[in-house]
């Protein structure tokens, strides 16, 4: 046996890590984020929370873009979960989503930088809430609160934890609607007089106590955990459309927010109301009025809009006027406000929405329908529907965010939640 010593040790210790520095390092493209990769660094991880067939279209928008991974699916409807699974695990080939019942297993989490909220509107604040504080990003589905108080908490969480907050109001991205906010944001309408929004009809409803249904096992659904935050009542599968339960709030809700928190939103960007609401507000026959602290007046209507498609809104200044909808076209007066060539897009398709969003988690800016804007907008929705409720004249106070001299206006700002949930 040769004896080595510490010379040629160290010649050969040499040669040795010689040869391991010249060997090529093959680091995979996607790794470096090249050939139309998204770098690990720069990929955006993400959960969806009660992902029923909004849920799924929303979802479907998240998919194809680039840098975004969906990891799990959190709902307490177990078809709702497996549906949505099969759908991300069909985009990415794989089976790798994993389902949970309960959203706080998915938010515990250290993987996922964002959620996808899509859930009846009884949970939206307080799964925004819970995913804020667990330190996600959020894209949650409107309307995103069913009171005053709970619209206050949203915003102030996601200002203190410095977290991205995106509300599902996706005609915020679209180019007809975001044409006629500028026309009045720039004095084109000359000074600003009126807004029109059209609601989802002009009532306040609960979604009520139904008759008991034979209660499904709690594999099927967990029916404490579907309830979540609202008022407990007996299983009923009409409840089952998330959509519809508790739309707008368990007391006072109805379709002025269902609607409102679209086409309100709206009327509070073109007003540049984005960080306050308006001050006074009043049924007036089949209608409900407000009035901002500029004068600006709020009209929410049913009747009389032009044939320009779902959700339209008008703004009317004292030199013009101009109404868009959903088809993506626009009316004014005078025409040559909008005179000229335009993007013209139909429908309300979420992906620019989405889009911004993403950009938002990147950059850490704050996206078009960010939680304060989101705050107001729906305050004053829930002060329009107390106005309907009580049938009479509120005045409201944007800096305490009370209704003056009216203790039973005041008590409507907020709810009891059940236990163990809180904001």
């Amino acid at each position: 046996m040769k004896t080595f010593n510490r010379r040629s040790f160290l010649q050969r210790a040499g040669l040795a890590t010689g040869g391991l520095i010249a060997l090529p390092t093959f680091i995979p493209a996607r790794a470096l984020g090249r050939n139309g990769h998204v770098a690990p660094s720069e990929r955006i991880v993400m959960g969806g929370i009660g992902i029923g067939s909004r849920g799924r279209y929303v979802l479907g928008a998240f998919l194809p873009e680039p840098g975004v991974q969906f990891v799990a699916i959190a709902d307490p409807r177990r078809d709702n979960g497996e549906t949505a699974k099969k759908k991300v695990d069909e985009h990415y080939g794989n089976k790798d989503c994993v389902l949970y019942r309960d959203l706080r297993e998915l938010l515990a989490r250290p993987d996922i930088d964002a959620v996808l909220i899509a859930t009846g509107p009884n949970w939206h604040a307080q799964a925004s809430i819970l995913a804020a504080n667990a330190g996600k990003d959020v894209y949650c589905e409107k309307p995103c609160t069913k009171t005053i108080a709970e619209s206050l908490a949203l915003a102030e969480t996601f200002r203190r934890t410095g977290r991205i907050f995106q509300a599902g109001t996706q005609r915020r991205s679209l180019p007809n609607f975001a044409y006629a906010v500028e026309l009045a944001r720039r004095g084109k309408l000359g000074k600003l007089q009126s807004l029109h929004a059209k609601p989802w009809g002009m009532k306040t409803e609960s979604s009520g106590w139904l008759e008991p249904d034979p209660a499904p096992s709690r594999d099927e659904v967990d029916w404490e955990l579907y309830l979540g935050p609202a008022p407990w009542r007996p299983f009923n599968k009409t409840l089952l459309r998330g959509g519809e339960f508790e739309k707008g709030g368990g007391l006072v809700g109805g379709g002025v927010l269902e609607w409102g928190s679209h086409c309100v939103d709206l009327c509070q960007w073109a007003n540049d109301a984005d960080h306050t609401a308006a001050v006074e507000y009043w049924p007036e026959g089949d209608q409900v009025h407000a009035r901002y602290a500029n004068g600006v007046k709020l009209v929410v209507r049913d009747e009389g809009w032009l044939p320009l498609g779902s959700c339209p809104v008008r703004f009317e200044g004292d030199a013009g006027w101009v109404e868009t909808g959903d088809n993506g076209e626009l009316e004014a007066s005078p025409k040559d406000l909008i005179a000229g060539p335009r993007p013209r897009i139909s429908g309300y398709p979420a992906n620019f929405h989405v889009r911004d969003f993403l950009a938002c988690v990147r950059s850490r800016g704050q996206p078009r329908a960010n939680a304060q804007v989101a705050c107001w907008s729906h305050i004053t929705c829930h002060a329009l529907n107390i106005a309907l409720f009580l049938k009479r004249r509120l005045r409201f106070d944007p800096v305490t965010c009370e209704f003056i001299g009216d203790p039973e206006a005041n008590r409507l700002r907020s709810e009891a939640l059940r236990e163990p949930w809180r904001v």
